[in-house]
């Protein structure tokens, strides 16, 4: 009937979804239970005094059901404690809960961490064998301050007839993380690197994301680089991937440039006076590079992130906003002139490949949108047959920019797109407006690159044979698959220890008065 939910009912449960829990601990005098910290897991967990592997009240533990229970009968579920995360007071407990709770690896295995202690700490003669010198190109890499595992650089320099030479430079991580190798594996299991508020947990050991792979400022490292040439219009005329031998010439991070290209620092200028005019000139490539993605329609979110600050017990002193700037901006269109040019590439060579695909919104969604952005005189334009374009969405967001209806327009519009997510067919990217789109750039911290470094390879080499491209075609629509789990896996986490920050950093203005914006509304 109108309005009226179709309705259900569940005859037999086949498979549980939840087998681990994590939870506090509660002893009681001959047995114990466990509070679980997930709201998908209600009831808590009676567990047998043979089962409480020392835990008593307070600790944070991991708990495997053994009996779900029976709510009809009142029969609680039942578990067993596999280990102590450690006491719910403890500095670091709460955000590890989090960790477990997600079911995201922690510590790596011993034969990963061997593995990865056999690596050089320098290149060789025979690393560099085969492969372009770039060594003379000034370049540099531009990260955040705190940022260990530096996996781009990049190089502009402008020729006689005003056409740009833009190198993005890539980490070769493959070069050290061999196929099926345990590194291997056990950085497919992680999927990516997990940035949580207090730590990072890393998709591969540090003694190689910190080192052999990172791009340390005058170290000689090998590379896998994106060249580019692009004209004034934005277009990227010719383009070539080559394996390279790379000296970074500066670690600069993002506030310092921002510092020379936006506010003219004098004294930052004089600091870098020999890299201050490619600067410049990459400030106007991004600028132009961005316009040619906003002609195109892309959708850009610019939403105020919030940074955490917490002191050294982990209870947060401060939140601020994430800066965006200059600086951001250009790394981030010189990153997506890579992703494309590559994607494109290696599309039209009809190669096995891993892309990075952003599907048309849902019609329902866009159409309960429309209803709702009707009622503040905005209008959006969707065709029968081809559903909406990204530009519509684009001029929707130009529309509500500076109205005190921004806020919630926007989370609502970003709410009805699909979530991005990798996969071996090209489809696109609906929010970049690009028709070809992958993760090239990111092999230290995101496997899909790494897979994709691989590929690269084998094409560069001449190994890309039929029983290779067979044996690739078997494999990556799993990688692809398991890729987006994790990926969803580690922003679920990131998610919630922002959430549980916040919800600590308000505990000390309980009582105050705040202004805020409701940014949905359920039944």
């Amino acid at each position: 009937s109108q309005g009226r939910r179709q309705e259900g009912r569940i005859r037999n449960i086949l498979v549980r979804g939840i087998e681990e829990v994590v939870g506090t601990y509660q002893a009681e005098k001959n047995f114990g239970f466990v509070i679980p910290d997930s709201d998908k897991f209600t009831s808590d967990i009676f567990i047998p005094i043979e089962h409480h592997n020392k835990a008593v009240t307070g600790d944070k533990v991991l708990d495997k059901i053994t009996d779900y229970g029976n709510i009809a009968k009142r029969q609680k579920p039942e578990g067993k404690v596999l280990e102590i995360i450690g006491n719910i007071n403890d500095p670091g407990v709460d955000i590890l809960s989090i960790v477990k709770n997600n079911g995201i690896p922690y510590e790596f295995p011993e034969k990963v961490i061997n593995q990865a202690n056999k690596c050089p700490d320098s290149i060789s003669e025979a690393d560099m064998y085969g492969r372009e010198d770039l060594r003379d190109l000034t370049m540099v890499t531009i990260d955040g301050e705190d940022a260990k595992d530096l996996d781009d650089a990049v190089s502009l320099y402008v020729d006689d007839e005003g056409l740009y030479h833009l190198g993005v430079h890539i980490a070769d991580v493959t070069n050290y993380v061999q196929e099926s190798s345990a590194l291997d594996r056990e950085a497919l299991k992680r999927g990516t690197s997990v940035y949580l508020v207090d730590r990072v947990i890393p998709m591969l050991p540090h003694r190689l994301s910190n080192g052999i792979c990172s791009l340390n400022h005058g170290e000689d490292r090998l590379a896998l680089s994106c060249l580019m040439t692009v004209d004034k219009n934005g277009s990227i005329v010719d383009h070539n991937i080559v394996e390279s031998v790379i000296n970074v010439n500066e670690r600069m991070s993002y506030t310092s440039v921002a510092k020379i290209l936006e506010d003219e620092d004098e004294e930052e200028i004089a600091k870098y006076k020999d890299l201050v005019p490619m600067f410049k000139d990459m400030a106007v490539l991004s600028g132009i590079l961005r316009k040619k993605r906003e002609k195109k329609g892309a959708i850009d979110f610019d939403f105020p992130e919030s940074k955490i600050l917490l002191d050294a017990d982990g209870n947060p002193t401060d939140i601020v906003m994430r800066e965006r700037n200059t600086a951001t901006g250009l790394i981030e269109d010189y990153m997506l002139a890579a992703n494309q040019t590559v994607a494109e590439h290696f599309y039209f060579m009809q190669s096995p490949f891993v892309y990075r695909i952003h599907e048309q919104p849902d019609p329902e969604k866009i159409a309960t949108l429309s209803v709702f952005v009707n009622n503040f005189g905005f209008h959006i334009k969707t065709r029968r047959d081809e559903g909406v374009k990204p530009k519509e969405i684009q001029k929707l967001l130009k529309g509500i920019e500076g109205t005190k209806e921004e806020a919630v327009v926007s989370r609502m519009t970003l709410r009805s797109m699909m979530q991005a997510k990798y996969s071996t067919e090209c489809t696109g990217h609906f929010g970049l407006a690009f028709d070809y789109y992958c993760h090239f750039t990111s092999p230290i911290r995101r496997y899909p690159d790494l897979q994709i470094h691989r590929i690269i390879k084998d094409h560069l080499r001449g190994r890309m044979n039929e029983a290779k491209a067979s044996h690739y075609e078997e494999i990556l629509d799993e990688v692809a698959k398991h890729s987006s789990e994790t990926e969803r896996r580690a922003e679920e986490a990131e998610r919630e220890t922002e959430k549980l920050k916040k919800a600590q950093y308000m505990e000390n203005h309980i009582g105050e008065k705040f202004e805020g914006v409701i940014s949905g509304v359920t039944q």
